[in-house]
């Protein structure tokens, strides 16, 4: 365990900072450089805990994967050669690579088991086993293959049509993943659009995908060709400067090079319907992924209500928004997220107790919250619960807290921002990083 202490910001926020590569397309660029024939080129990769238990999956099936810094190259020659792992295979605390990498154990021709830490390890895992076991696939594990561990024996599978239950991009994937391997056509719905990025990436590395509204459609009929990514910074991660300049007053902070995709902005929109101030510029867009440069200025913000299809763009947003909304007048009403139940902790009981430790008035719903603002912030010692943005969340609520912020345990950030508190320093410092 780390324990660290933050102080308050007696000054506006101001700078630039380059924030890490997206987490989400990081795990999938390694996905599908290994399953595709050729050399892949990773840039901007996020070193980042979680990602690396992807690429050491690979590894441990034959792949050749090289990594320099924040560059990857994976030299593959295909799904077809990749080899059964001599040992178990470990995800640590990675939720995506549990749920996207069982789609594709379950259709290739050989036996694997996976296990996580703790706290992956309560995780559900039957909600991708369900479709999976549908198309054929043979998987058992504690609880009829609710959780961790698991044991996988590789098998050919069927394609089918199946109605995603859930508001998941990891069941979402895992199912296409095990398409792709599938015979016959594999077909998902949605009843609200997830993130995008595994269909993104697929057709870029010319899988035989095609999206016709919420139904995504993949067969086996293409083989992966390898293709360079280009990895925007992770908006996710970017979320909680954006708020840091929110909420402390006269600061301005540019994010350069975020990743925009639209199914991932929702807390763009959240800011500006509460009325941030936020500029964009630079745009451009590489393997189907829009990226470019977030300003956020402070501007007096006011509540909102966040509910529906807007609630899968910003899933793993809501803590911060939640800090947010403690420091805005009115009522902020969050609804519909039932989802952060099940994340690395239970988030909605997890925020609530954090940020009502440092005096905000939080009522839990089982599918949200409601936060009433606004509220001043005292100092205190508050929870991790070994959720990296729980640990972010506290360590932002320290620049508006009237005492010292102490989070018990900061070692998890690691999984998705390595140098968060270096760039916070920086931004309180007045300098900029790049």
């Amino acid at each position: 365990m780390k324990e660290v202490k933050l102080q308050s910001s007696h000054h506006p926020l101001s700078g630039e900072l380059e924030i890490p590569g997206d987490k989400s397309i990081s795990h999938r660029a390694i996905i599908m450089g290994s399953l595709a024939s050729g050399k892949t080129k990773v840039t901007n990769f996020l070193d980042g805990e979680d990602c690396m238990r992807t690429i050491h999956a690979f590894q441990k099936m034959g792949v050749s994967i090289e990594k320099q810094d924040t560059t990857v190259t994976i030299d593959s020659k295909g799904a077809a050669a990749l080899t059964e792992p001599k040992e178990p295979l470990y995800f640590g605390n990675s939720g995506t690579t549990a749920r996207l990498m069982l789609g594709l154990l379950a259709g290739l021709p050989f036996f694997t088991s996976v296990y996580g830490d703790p706290s992956l390890s309560i995780r559900p895992m039957d909600r991708v086993l369900t479709p999976l076991k549908q198309m054929g696939a043979q998987i058992d594990g504690r609880e009829a293959g609710s959780y961790l561990p698991l044991s996988i024996r590789g098998k050919s599978l069927q394609g089918m049509d199946y109605t995603l239950p859930v508001k998941s991009a990891q069941v979402k994937s895992a199912v296409l993943f095990a398409g792709l391997l599938a015979s016959g056509e594999t077909k998902v719905t949605e009843e609200t659009s997830t993130r995008n990025h595994t269909e993104n990436m697929l057709r870029a590395f010319g899988a035989d995908i095609t999206v016709n509204g919420t139904t995504t459609t993949i067969t086996n009929k293409q083989t992966l060709t390898a293709s360079d990514v280009q990895v925007p910074g992770d908006i996710s991660s970017a979320a909680f400067f954006l708020a840091a300049a929110a909420i402390v007053p006269d600061s301005q902070l540019t994010l350069k090079n975020i990743g925009l995709n639209e199914t991932r902005t929702g807390i763009l929109d959240v800011l500006q319907a509460m009325g941030a101030s936020i500029h964009l510029s630079n745009q451009q867009t590489t393997n189907g992924e829009l990226m470019g440069d977030v300003t956020v200025k402070y501007d007096k913000l006011h509540a909102t209500t966040i509910d529906g299809s807007i609630i899968p763009r910003l899933i793993d947003e809501i803590p911060i928004i939640a800090l947010i909304a403690t420091q805005i007048d009115g009522t902020t009403i969050i609804e519909d997220a039932e989802e952060l139940r099940v994340k690395e902790t239970d988030r909605i009981a997890a925020v609530a107790d954090v940020l009502t430790t440092l005096g905000a008035n939080i009522e839990t719903k089982h599918d949200g919250m409601v936060i009433h603002g606004k509220t001043r912030l005292s100092g205190g010692k508050i929870a991790s619960y070994n959720d990296h943005r729980i640990a972010m969340m506290g360590a932002i609520a320290s620049l508006v807290a009237q005492g010292e912020v102490i989070i018990d345990d900061i070692t998890s950030v690691a999984i998705s921002y390595p140098n968060f508190f270096e760039h916070l320093q920086h931004i309180k410092n007045e300098s900029t990083i790049m």
